[in-house]
């Protein structure tokens, strides 16, 4: 008995020492994304991972981590899951590559009929007919709303040169991105080399005022949005926004009647609407797409994150036929002439042709409605926490607003940094939670059983107060 402890210590020693080895290498060399990297390794921990296995991250020391936001919300069904692997592995003795301009393949081919095959729809209005592939969610929505200005131009129209976006939202890090994003913390720095946009009041339903609903704070909403509309609608090419929720705004949610209030909005003012359904997209929010819980179908759709179930980078812009032949001309200067090395890359659209073969064979909806269930009932304990002021749901997200004695009006000092220090605590614990803010949220991969929920309801009540316990006592 003693020999097997001692020798379980020592491999528990050299596993440790193996992961400090990598720490070493990785800050020697790497700089990492959305990071402080003064912050690595002492405020912020690194976790050198070795691989993975359906919800679960395993370090080079051997532990175990319940990946709890999907790696940055792109896994659906769990890491290295074996049927999109073999698709990549299968495409990968083929074709691994070849320009799009020029030449085609099947799985590009293939991936666009059947992404346009369940796009939203709406009776009665011009389907989305055509694919133009990217490489990520950020250059998906440069690619719309370059879309979106280029078609005006190409009809003479001049002045359409602004976008709408909500307060709050986010749609990605790159500059065009970045001018309708609305989160200072991503947004000041580049402020000076932004494209001017016009900023609508939010639908969040956490500013609901006292008494007020969340659908009654959607009309509200959509009534500051039509008076903007009436102010600049000659100037604004395209409204974008993110359907149901804005992500890293804090996973703010809102009710499904807003979006068809601005998609009769936008069809009143003939501005286009972009729904960037990048993170929500893909069953995340309890629908295939959540711009189908309001019954809207956009003019150009924006799809990354799970489109290739996690597996690979690879964006989709759905687009109407009318868009598409507003680029058809003679001139090249009319031709939609965005590109990137690796557009409708083989292998990433045989990963995306797998993923939507598991969720016509696997019912993956209906499964995730009953562990939405589950994940609503073990976030319900929640709403009591003294420190919690919100709980929301929509679908297989969760999310705990937390505030200064659970009241609204009294956010954390910044400085207290609550957030990392219930993500420090849940490290501690087993569970990967990158909060926003002070803002902790579940996304799992929808593959997570009852035992590993469990583990993520017990430990982020305990992350939680050891968060508050700590800020306390520094």
């Amino acid at each position: 008995m003693q020999k097997k402890t001692h020798d379980a210590a020592m491999l528990a020693e050299a596993a440790t020492a193996e992961a400090d080895r990598w720490r070493s290498r990785d800050l020697a060399v790497l700089w990492h994304p959305c990071t402080q990297m003064r912050e690595h390794p002492h405020t912020l921990p690194l976790l050198p991972i070795e691989r993975g296995e359906g919800p679960w991250l395993i370090g080079r020391d051997g532990r175990r981590y319940l990946d709890a936001i999907s790696s940055w919300w792109t896994n659906l069904f769990g890491h290295a899951e074996p049927r999109i692997a073999a698709a990549i592995a299968r495409q990968a003795t083929t074709l691994e590559h070849v320009i799009l301009a020029g030449c085609s393949h099947a799985p590009a081919v293939e991936l666009a009929e059947r992404l346009l095959a369940i796009a939203p729809r709406e009776v009665d209005r011009e389907p989305l007919a055509k694919v133009f592939y990217a490489d990520n969610g950020s250059a998906g929505v440069e690619v719309a709303l370059k879309m979106a200005f280029h078609w005006f131009r190409n009809r003479g129209v001049e002045g359409r040169t602004k976008f709408i976006a909500l307060e709050g939202g986010y749609h990605g890090e790159t500059l065009g991105a970045l001018a309708v994003g609305d989160i200072p913390l991503y947004r000041r720095v580049y402020a000076p080399l932004l494209a001017e946009a016009l900023f609508a009041p939010s639908p969040d339903a956490y500013l609901c005022e006292p008494g007020e609903t969340p659908a009654q704070r959607a009309q509200r909403a959509a009534d500051a949005l039509r008076d903007l509309l009436e102010r600049h609608a000659d100037e604004v090419c395209a409204l974008i926004l993110e359907p149901r929720v804005q992500c890293a705004g804090g996973m703010r949610m809102h009710d499904p009647l807003y979006l068809k209030l601005v998609r009769q909005l936008c069809d009143a003012h003939g501005v286009f609407l972009i729904c960037d359904e990048i993170a929500v997209g893909f069953g995340r929010t309890g629908t295939l797409f959540a711009s189908e819980q309001s019954g809207v179908q956009p003019d150009l759709l924006c799809l990354s994150k799970g489109l290739t179930g996690g597996a690979l980078p690879l964006a989709a812009v759905l687009a109407t036929q009318s868009i598409y032949d507003g680029f058809l001309d003679d001139s090249r200067e009319k031709a939609f002439l965005h590109s990137h090395s690796y557009t409708g890359n083989p292998l990433a659209c045989a990963a995306a042709l797998a993923t939507l073969g598991i969720f016509a064979s696997d019912d993956v909806i209906a499964r995730n409605r009953t562990t939405a269930a589950r994940m609503a009932g073990l976030a319900a304990a929640f709403a009591d926490h003294p420190q919690v002021a919100d709980v929301r749901q929509a679908g297989m997200i969760v999310a705990f607003e937390l505030t200064r004695g659970g009241d609204k009006r009294t956010p954390f000092n910044p400085d207290a940094r609550i957030g990392l220090r219930a993500y420090r605590a849940a490290l501690e614990r087993g569970v990967l939670l990158r909060p926003l803010g002070d803002v902790l949220y579940w996304m799992p991969p929808y593959c997570v059983d009852d035992d590993a929920l469990q583990l993520l309801a017990s430990t982020t009540h305990a992350a939680i107060d050891h968060a508050i316990k700590e800020a306390a006592c520094a």
